[in-house]
């Protein structure tokens, strides 16, 4: 794993579907690689939507596998791909099946996984799902994962790949509210003083009419 350079969103959008459709749709796998482009293509279950083309597909599964990610399947007429990502990667189903929902669908917190992830393996409960995450993150040879800063109103973390490298987020401070400039918090210091002279007069008023 230490010598896997990060590979591009394409590339492991094919691999998630090689694994996805492995344990989703077994008696059409190995994939063909119009089945494979649908996959990558597909409108649901996807973050982000793609429109890659044949050409780019066969691009991205050369390059995985130059890496052994991907296999060739030459055994009928049309040639299929399967994955090998658990022996190169070293990893339990259960980590597979999480990489592979972070890798179709982006960033997200445990419980989104648990529920995702429910048709390539279900996992007993969050906790569970934690512990496979830390393991992934806690790697000696490379973390696979990552958790990420909490964002603004959300109640739990979520969690991302690193096959394509540490992601990018938008910072807590670009994303704070606005503050207003020295020139404005000037003027609604005027209009304060100004209200106050005002009810200060009109109190007098008051007052001697009153004692009056």
């Amino acid at each position: 794993m230490s010598n896997l350079p990060p590979l591009s969103l394409l590339e492991t959008r094919v691999l998630g579907v090689l694994v996805e459709k492995q344990r989703t749709v077994p008696d059409t796998y190995p994939l063909s690689l119009n089945a494979l482009m649908a996959g990558c293509n597909q409108k649901t279950s996807r973050e982000p939507v793609l429109d890659a083309s044949e050409t780019d597909v066969t691009t991205a599964i050369d390059t995985l596998r130059s890496h052994t990610l991907v296999m060739e399947s030459n055994g009928g007429r049309v040639v299929r791909y399967a994955h090998n990502m658990d022996k190169v990667l070293g990893l339990p189903s259960q980590s597979v099946a999480l990489l592979t929902i972070l890798m179709l669908r982006g960033p997200q917190t445990a419980g989104e996984l648990r529920l995702n992830c429910d048709r390539l393996h279900k996992f007993a409960d969050i906790s569970t799902v934690e512990a496979f995450l830390q393991e992934l993150a806690a790697r000696p040879a490379a973390a696979l994962v990552m958790e990420l800063p909490r964002q603004p109103g959300a109640r739990e973390n979520r969690w991302a790949h690193l096959l394509s490298g540490e992601p990018q987020f938008e910072t807590t401070s670009s994303m704070a509210m606005p503050q207003p400039s020295q020139h404005a918090l000037e003027g609604r210091v005027a209009a304060l003083e100004t209200e106050l002279a005002a009810l200060r007069a009109t109190v007098t008023e008051l007052q001697a009419a009153l004692g009056g």
